[in-house]
């Protein structure tokens, strides 16, 4: 069962609620070259969530919203008139960012997997100082453990499809209870220089 702000959105669901959830709900792609329309301009990408569901007054909101996105990410406002082929992969994932902060709750399917390491940092920093800034929700996959770690509240561990354990991140770490969340845990490369 899903529940998205107390109601159910798992399974058969009105039109109207399907809509509702459409327009609050946006992805971070796990591979930001496949998930941005390279014959759009960022300006486009950014606010397509926001001209297909009316959720600007008009385009000078718009262009402010846009820009502000932009900004909010570490952007130049001035990339908004550019194509995703100009920029670096930690750029474009920060393009996909900025188009999913323009809604209320954020999907995030291994939003760092296809980045190289050194940009991984920036862009966990980013999604964190994003989530206590303007009070967002994500829904984070990812199999690093460490990673969920860092950006998590609450950790569901799934296996075969089902969640196995529950629990707020520093006490699933601490004391796991189920044998596949310690498979896991023992997984995780810890450094020790000694």
């Amino acid at each position: 069962e899903i529940l998205f702000k107390g109601r159910r959105i798992s399974g058969k669901i009105s039109k109207e609620l399907d809509l509702e959830v459409i327009k609050k709900c946006q992805m971070i792609f796990q591979d930001p070259q496949a998930s941005l329309n390279e014959r759009a301009k960022v300006d486009y990408i950014i606010s397509e969530g926001l001209i297909n569901h009316h959720l600007y007054k008009d385009e000078k909101d718009r262009y402010n919203k846009v820009q502000n996105a932009l900004r909010e990410v570490g952007l130049l406002p001035e990339f908004a008139s550019r194509f995703p082929h100009e920029f670096s992969g930690g750029q474009r994932q920060r393009i996909g960012i900025a188009r999913a902060l323009i809604m209320e709750f954020v999907v995030a399917d291994e939003p760092i997997s296809a980045l190289d390491v050194s940009i991984r940092a920036q862009v966990l920093n980013l999604l964190n100082e994003l989530k206590k800034t303007k009070g967002l929700t994500y829904l984070f996959i990812a199999h690093d453990l460490s990673v969920v770690r860092f950006i998590s509240d609450r950790i569901a561990v799934i296996h075969k499809g089902r969640i196995v354990e529950l629990a707020e991140a520093e006490e699933l770490f601490l004391h796991p209870l189920h044998p596949y969340t310690k498979a896991l845990l023992s997984a995780v490369p810890i450094p020790d220089p000694e």
